[in-house]
């Protein structure tokens, strides 16, 4: 269905303070990047710089594909959502480009990143292994929404309603 069409049943897009919010708000998402066949899709915590980039830090393997082909890729997209009800969610899509963050760059961003929240194993494997820090540049922001009932059902619901 067309997002026009979705319209009749309650989905709103979202505008820019919107999904300036959910970024702010959020710290965690699914990134997507290109291979040879299917994309490579994975959970990744995050930090928004408050104006076009996100920032992650890959925990270095010996043999990572995520650092192999965030290396190799021309775009990426990263999606972001939130659900609290059936009726009320919302959905930010960004793409963009995805690089490694330069070592004498690493320090300064690294000071303002909020890491108040990442997955447990991670923060341990980083306290031993390798880490590199990863810009994803923003170039295309797009949102989705639904924050109520959809019509149909909030006249039901008014109409059954005992006077």
């Amino acid at each position: 269905m067309t997002f026009e069409q979705l319209e009749e049943y309650g989905m709103l897009q979202m505008d820019s303070g919107d999904i300036e919010k959910t970024l702010e708000r959020k710290s965690i998402g699914v990134l997507g990047v290109p291979t040879d066949s299917a994309p490579l899709l994975r959970p990744l915590s995050f930090w928004y710089d408050g104006e076009s980039a996100l920032y992650f830090v890959y925990v270095l393997g010996s043999d990572s594909r995520k650092v192999t082909v965030s290396d190799q890729a021309d775009v990426a997209r990263f999606l972001i959502y939130d659900i609290e009800t059936t009726f009320n969610w919302c959905s930010v899509l960004l793409t963009g480009t995805i690089e490694r963050v330069p070592d004498d760059e690493r320090r300064a961003i690294e000071g303002q990143i909020d890491t108040s929240w990442k997955p447990d194993v991670f923060e341990r494997a980083a306290e031993t292994e390798a880490t590199a820090l990863y810009r994803f540049q923003i170039d295309d922001r797009a949102g989705i929404k639904q924050l109520e009932l959809p019509p149909e059902l909030r006249s039901e619901s008014s109409s059954s309603r005992p006077e």
